[in-house]
């Protein structure tokens, strides 16, 4: 298993952040096929070979997940994209 852990800050309001958050899992849920649901202020996901938790914490979102062997051979894409739409939508 391959795990990822990516950081990215924002200065968005709770509420526009979430709201971000929610934006950015639906494109991802487009790619790979993502379950999600809120647990307080924390996102989880789970989809075919990939699972994890988006947390939204002040100033700041924390992405970490853990990929299956399918999904790992292409950690670097995944990676990218989540830091692209991160900051496509966080800013």
């Amino acid at each position: 298993m391959s795990s990822i852990d990516i950081r990215h800050a924002h200065a968005l309001p709770d509420d526009g952040a979430r709201k971000a958050i929610e934006s950015m899992v639906a494109k991802l849920t487009e790619k790979f096929s993502l379950e999600s649901s809120w647990v307080g202020d924390a996102l989880k996901f789970n989809g075919s070979g990939v699972k994890g938790l988006i947390e939204l914490l002040p100033g700041q979102v924390h992405v970490s997940a853990e990929l299956g062997f399918p999904v790992s051979m292409m950690k670097g894409m995944v990676e990218s994209e989540i830091q692209r739409v991160l900051k496509e939508k966080l800013g």
